[in-house]
């Protein structure tokens, strides 16, 4: 008879993470997982040991939401053997916030129960979380906690965020931890009566910390039987199997050196290594469906296929094993090959618009525009809207570079940025673009401006004004936007919500008639695919920074169509067509495209305009003249699209 599973997901920062995850770690991070396994009529989960409650009775309270996992066709004695099989495995003394908790009970428990395994956004989100400066900065000292824990029984308290991590906020890193901290709990006193230790273990007697419940699951996978084992093939391309008992002496030598290559080497859905204690559960099942007999043994893993096995302590040759594997499972773009000193001479650093006006004709001119506004609507009123510009954005942007700039609110910028687009039209709005311009050479502010992505950013806002805009709004948000590309974050935020209509925005403005429009709109083409190639250098490296890029096959084509047509056309100016050669180079380069791009770039005859450039006629009378254009042409030409 078949008996329904489910997973109970509760987030212990209660809404917290979903605010300040942005600003603290440059991706939105929705909440702070903890999971746990409904079967039978009981909740059980992984924390001060295994526990058990009645559904929705832990101390977590009611959970954020319920996955529905299927059925299962054990019975409920088989799963109590289970767990009575695998309780000296997760024990209180053995939990990590990153690298051993609750998620990894949970899933292992699917793997039995269904041959599941949890959502992918909660088992993606360790490496989402390490690939960020601040989580970088802060595993350290979290490792350092749970050592502490291991030896001692007591974790060490959460530490000061502000002395630990690089975060422009310490106070919101600081509150989150300790959100993450009040939800969880190290001790059964703490737990409701309906709730118990499934199987006694030891309970420390630590204050409640951020221990059982955190999002971050690890690099390491653990494997306990069959099903969740070969779930794990299923799902990932490479996969590194170390089989290993608590027994075992070699294996306590050599599990170190397999626990760094996984923090290493993991890139993100891609790459697994899992750990295999044949000792523990059904996993000397896994151990006999591949021949394994003795320990250590490891067993590499191609598209679900056995590659390769070695046995014993060799730590070179289980690094080079890995490179293998990885290299397989991976080649290098076909570009990394090539000798490209041209284009790797390209500075990958955004060209910005940072000359600054006269702030108090920028600031008499939108007062003008105002006063002249036959009706105004909205939630700022003209007079709030003056005072907001006159009292607080403009104040701040001379401040600018200042060793004490004022302290200011953003928010009324937004407030105020709405009601102007709201009431003025594109004409009378360019010294309003301005602003935002000069305001978005400010790091504060770019993170500000990340954290507002979606209605009512000011940004987005005034975007929406753009298409079909006179000529001194067009060049004005060209730059403007340029500028925030320089910015990584608010990048991502662009190319994942408006990159169509940006894009659209951009050609468009490379065929205007004039050419300081059409050199912004290059040096905004320029931004977009820096800001690309850069993520792109980063996952060709390994790195899982790199995984971000947000890649759209059609819009590299259609980038790259719109730069070759762009660049035919332009005959008067040699910056323009070096800059716009240089965006082409950086959007084909390391393109994961690369076949679709090559047909392309062949079909338009890519070479041929390229070149033509060069020659008299094809830039001024002469061709394009400087030295350092007419190498990286020659190169783009000759390399990337023959």
């Amino acid at each position: 008879m078949s008996s329904p599973v489910k997973v109970y997901v509760y987030d212990l920062s209660k809404g917290l993470a979903g605010q300040v995850s942005l600003q603290l770690t440059g991706k939105q991070i929705d909440g702070v997982w903890h999971t746990s396994v409904v079967a039978f009529g009981k909740e059980i989960f992984y924390g001060p040991g295994i526990c058990e409650t009645e559904p929705g009775r832990s101390h977590h309270g009611s959970p954020l939401r319920i996955v529905d996992m299927g059925e299962t066709h054990m019975d409920e004695q088989t799963f109590v053997e289970y767990l009575s099989q695998i309780k000296e495995h997760y024990t209180a003394d053995k939990y990590h916030l990153l690298d051993f908790n609750c998620n990894s009970f949970t899933n292992d428990c699917l793997g039995f129960l269904t041959g599941g395994s949890l959502p992918p956004y909660i088992k993606d989100l360790p490496s989402d979380f390490l690939s960020t400066p601040f989580g970088a900065a802060l595993r350290p000292t979290i490792d350092a906690m749970f050592r502490g824990r291991a030896s001692t029984g007591v974790l060490t308290p959460p530490p000061d965020i502000s002395a630990t991590a690089d975060s422009s906020n310490p106070a919101s890193a600081s509150s989150l931890l300790q959100a993450v901290a009040a939800g969880a709990t190290s001790n059964n006193s703490e737990m409701p009566s309906s709730s118990r230790n499934y199987l006694p273990t030891p309970a420390p007697t630590s204050p409640p910390t951020p221990v059982q419940s955190n999002s971050l699951t690890t690099p390491v996978h653990i494997a306990t039987n069959p099903s969740s084992f070969h779930n794990v093939l299923h799902t990932h391309r490479a996969v590194v199997a170390f089989f290993t008992s608590a027994t075992c002496g070699p294996c306590r030598m050599i599990e170190p050196v397999f626990e760094d290559l996984a923090k290493s080497k993991s890139r993100a859905n891609d790459v697994a290594f899992v750990k295999i204690d044949l000792g523990v559960g059904m996993s000397n099942a896994v151990g006999g469906e591949y021949g394994v007999r003795v320990t250590p043994t490891f067993i590499l893993f191609l598209d679900g296929n056995k590659t390769h096995e070695m046995k014993g302590i060799n730590a070179p040759e289980l690094r080079t094993q890995v490179d293998l594997l990885l290299y397989q499972a991976f080649p290098p773009h076909r570009h990394t090959t090539l000798s490209l000193p041209a284009i790797e001479a390209i500075p990958l650093n955004a060209i910005l618009s940072s000359q600054v006006p006269n702030l108090d004709i920028v600031l008499a001119k939108v007062t003008g525009f105002i006063d002249a506004a036959p009706s105004w609507s909205g939630s700022t009123t003209k007079e709030a809207t003056k005072q907001i510009l006159a009292k607080n954005i403009i104040p701040y942007l001379k401040a600018r570079g200042s060793s004490s700039p004022p302290n200011t609110s953003f928010e009324p910028w937004k407030d105020a940025t709405i009601s102007l687009v709201t009431n003025l039209s594109a004409g009378e709005l360019f010294p309003v673009a301005d602003m935002w311009r000069v305001a978005l050479l400010e790091p504060a502010v770019c993170s500000w401006s990340a954290t507002k992505f979606g209605p009512g950013s000011p940004i987005l806002v005034l975007l929406s004004k753009a298409e079909g805009a006179p000529r001194n709004y067009s060049l004005t948000f060209l730059r403007m936007i340029s500028n925030a590309f320089a910015n990584k974050i608010v990048a991502r935020e662009l190319l994942l919500s408006s990159r169509s209509s940006i894009t659209a925005l951009m050609v468009a403005a490379l065929f205007h008639d004039d050419a300081t429009v059409r050199l912004a709109a290059a040096n905004l083409a320029f931004n977009m695919t820096m800001h690309l190639q850069r993520l792109r250098v980063e996952k060709v490296r390994g790195n899982v920074e790199g995984d971000d890029v947000g890649e759209n096959e059609e819009w590299d084509i259609e980038m790259t169509s719109a730069l070759l047509e762009v660049i035919e056309r332009e005959k008067a100016n040699e910056e323009i067509v070096h800059r716009l050669t240089a965006s082409l180079a950086l959007s084909i380069r390391l393109s994961p495209s690369i076949e679709q791009l090559a047909s392309l770039l062949e079909v338009l005859q890519a070479q041929k305009i390229l070149k033509d450039k060069l020659e008299r006629g094809g830039c001024g009378d002469t061709g394009v003249v400087k030295k350092e254009a007419r190498k990286l042409i020659e190169e783009v030409a000759e390399k990337l699209c023959s």
